[in-house]
């Protein structure tokens, strides 16, 4: 950028700052809710709660069926944003 650019655009510093700032937490958020290993980890732990007997068996394939679903989602996401 020039000097007089600079100049002539310096009001609009503010808002490209909250822009860049924004994008940033959309990015952050974005990361956190497609991270696989949270649902990997809830599957381990529904796994374990059926062996130990703290569930039966319908409850755990219906939480087991959404939780790959998720996975699922994760995976199509993480395909998508690659191509």
């Amino acid at each position: 950028m020039g000097l007089i650019t600079q100049i002539l655009t310096f009001p609009l510093a503010p808002v490209r700052g909250t822009v860049w700032v924004l994008e940033r937490v959309v990015e952050t958020a974005e990361n956190e809710f497609y991270d696989p290993a949270p649902v990997e980890q809830d599957l381990a732990a529904l796994e374990r709660a059926l062996l130990a007997g703290e569930i039966d068996e319908e409850t755990f394939d219906r939480r087991e069926d959404e939780l790959l679903d998720r996975l699922e989602e994760i995976r199509a996401h993480a395909q998508h944003r690659d191509q």
